[in-house]
């Protein structure tokens, strides 16, 4: 089976199990009670408060696990399901998320480095599938434009693997604050945990495929200078 298939299929079913689990969890967690019965969007008020943020706003918005933080507006937006549960799920959403805001005040350096590449990528995203595969089809004839398209998907993996730090330290600040505050007990820190675990579990999926993919364009560039 040639290189690429290997990687397309085997990225493709790490990202469908991570999914799978995550999805799994967040359905079992959700049917688990917070014991103060603090909905997602009350967690987040209270998390934001205790750090002392005031300049943020907690907004509910449609759609499931469209769950994010958004620095330039400075809200942290919980989807409808998570904003109105009184479920460790969702406590633990609102908490990650809620971390995403407490970096952004602390000036976390790997979140400041991702929010100014969203530009760079969202450039890069448009462009570099018809880069690669133009620089694919004239490799031969005119082999730079594979070599642009390869920086332009590079951005995206270090993108990627920026993002791996950035969701693992919100998770790690959410559920210290989640044990602190009292939010959760011996019963649903555990759960908290092992939710917010498999959803890092996607990043790293992300990550690992994205470098895959990279390295697959690079021996692809590397094979056709040698010919």
């Amino acid at each position: 089976m040639p290189l690429h298939w290997i990687i397309f299929i085997g990225t493709a079913l790490l990202s469908w199990l991570a999914s799978y689990r995550l999805q799994g969890k967040f359905k079992a967690y959700s049917k688990i009670p917070l014991p103060n019965g603090m909905t997602g969007g009350d967690v987040a008020e209270k998390m934001l408060r205790d750090h002392g943020i005031y300049n943020v706003k907690v907004t509910s918005t449609p759609g499931h696990l469209t769950d994010h933080y958004n620095p330039a507006t400075r809200t942290v937006n919980l989807s409808e399901p998570v904003f109105h549960s009184c479920s460790v799920a969702a406590a633990a959403v609102a908490a990650h998320e809620c971390g995403h805001a407490v970096q952004h005040a602390a000036a976390y350096a790997p979140l400041k480095m991702r929010s100014a590449l969203v530009p760079i990528v969202s450039f890069s995203s448009n462009i570099m599938t018809w880069v690669l595969l133009a620089g694919m089809l004239l490799l031969h004839t005119f082999p730079q434009l594979l070599l642009f398209g390869i920086v332009l998907f590079a951005t995206t993996t270090i993108f990627s693997l920026i993002t791996l730090p950035v969701e693992i330290n919100a998770s790690q600040r959410a559920l210290a604050w989640l044990s602190n505050a009292g939010i959760t007990n011996g019963h649903t820190y555990g759960k908290a945990t092992d939710a917010l675990r498999s959803a890092a579990y996607t990043y790293v999926v992300a990550a690992i495929g994205s470098l895959a993919t990279l390295m697959y364009y690079i021996m692809i560039f590397m094979g056709g200078r040698r010919n």
